[in-house]
């Protein structure tokens, strides 16, 4: 459902992208091993808000692509406390923008102009990586 208003790639990423970060991360900490309880401990969130996400009430609008996917496994493996968690969550924000799936997405919830060009909008690259 596109938005009538314009949003900023910034609300794409809090409002749809890091639900759906945390929703593969649940299912991929569930996959290696770790109880609910656990998982809830080490995202910092609620254990209702992990059953949410493991039975696809939340954070499942969108796919990522494989190379996204991967990288969230790969990420789920290697979060283990607040630290590695912001971490791990910068390191795959920065490769959605990178891949342009932030584009994508931003394009199908935001009239976004057409030309839009992320290079000169500012979304890429992250000034000082």
């Amino acid at each position: 459902m596109i938005s009538q208003s314009l949003l900023q790639p910034q609300e794409i990423e809090v409002y749809y992208i890091i639900p759906t970060v945390r929703h593969y991360l649940s299912i991929f900490m569930k996959e290696q091993g770790s109880k609910q309880k656990e998982i809830a401990r080490i995202l910092n969130i609620k254990e209702s808000t992990v059953s949410q996400y493991l039975s696809n009430k939340r954070g499942s609008k969108f796919k990522f692509s494989k190379e996204i996917e991967d990288a969230i496994k790969e990420s789920a493996s290697k979060i283990s406390g607040n630290f590695s968690l912001i971490t791990e969550t910068q390191k795959i924000l920065k490769l959605i923008r990178e891949s342009h799936e932030l584009c994508h997405i931003h394009k199908q919830l935001s009239p976004v102009p057409r030309s839009c060009d992320p290079l000169k909008t500012g979304c890429l690259p992250y000034p000082g990586y």
